[in-house]
């Protein structure tokens, strides 16, 4: 990629009519980085800041269209990959990377609502381990979302979930197992003050090592609805920009705890609102009283 070449990112994800997670946050996100931001639709969902009402799978054969669209025409640099509601979806996308051979491929593993229910159904879910998860660069699930892939039962998870760094780090060196280049474990559903992400990684062989540690301080507010898909979406974007992956990680999780620490400037639905992606667009004075 030249010094002048626009780095475009790719967000294959479902629709977020509310605007605070998917496609809509991924392309506020990849924007607010300084990236391209295009995009392939796998569903259209009917949601707000109270939750979603309802969820309309894309046909394989136009999530392929997309796609096809997008890579013949745009120098792709990276793709961020969020909501595959099944199967056939999963195996669509699945062959284009094949076919497309994008340099980088951030998957964010979708699977789990906010309520702890499960998204996809086992089949689906072992797709995206056999036809995704090695494809990726990297994956960034959540704790739920990590234990899903693991194959640990639904009704247990939730007692599960890792309550010390240690327990957090076991679970993510748990995941090199399933052919993973790299892992992000998210630590944001453990209780605790700060809100640490593990980063694992396979460099030599099969050799997986851990690789380090990403630690913001927790934000009491509500409104952190899209972090998983802002996160990820920035990791793609500043891989797109050429940044190595640690640096990538580095920046992205500044970049949503700022989001996320900014959030509650704005006033959006009256549920679990959004964060803030574009609060650098703010005052000075809001910004000094952020940093404050």
């Amino acid at each position: 990629m030249s010094s002048k070449s626009t780095p475009i990112t790719l967000t294959i994800a479902g629709s977020d009519s509310g605007g605070g997670a998917g496609i809509q946050a991924d392309i506020k996100a990849i924007s607010a980085t300084g990236g391209y931001a295009c995009s392939v639709i796998t569903a259209l969902t009917a949601q707000n800041t109270l939750g979603v009402d309802a969820i309309m799978s894309v046909e394989p054969n136009f999530v392929r269209a997309q796609l096809d669209s997008v890579f013949t025409d745009l120098d792709v640099r990276a793709v961020k990959i969020g909501m595959l509601s099944d199967t056939a979806i999963i195996k669509c996308v699945a062959q284009a990377l094949i076919e497309y051979q994008p340099p980088f491929i951030v998957l964010d593993p979708v699977m789990v609502a906010t309520s702890g229910d499960v998204l996809l159904d086992q089949a689906a879910v072992q797709c995206l381990i056999t036809e995704l998860i090695p494809l990726a660069t990297i994956i960034t699930p959540n704790l739920y979302e990590a234990q899903i892939l693991l194959g640990r039962s639904s009704d247990t998870i939730s007692k599960a979930i890792p309550k010390t760094n240690a327990q957090c780090n076991q679970l993510a060196e748990d995941l090199m197992i399933l052919n993973c280049q790299n892992v992000l474990l998210k630590g944001g559903h453990m209780a605790s003050s700060e809100s640490v992400d593990i980063w694992y990684s396979r460099e030599h062989g099969n050799q997986s090592f851990f690789a380090a540690t990403f630690s913001a301080s927790r934000i009491d507010t509500k409104n952190t609805h899209g972090t998983g898909c802002t996160l990820s979406a920035a990791i793609a974007s500043y891989l797109a920009q050429g940044r190595s992956l640690d640096v990538a990680i580095r920046l992205a999780k500044d970049y949503i705890s700022r989001a996320i620490q900014a959030s509650d400037k704005l006033e959006v639905g009256s549920g679990a609102g959004p964060v803030n992606h574009f609060y650098m667009l703010m005052d000075h004075d809001e910004m000094s009283n952020i940093d404050e």
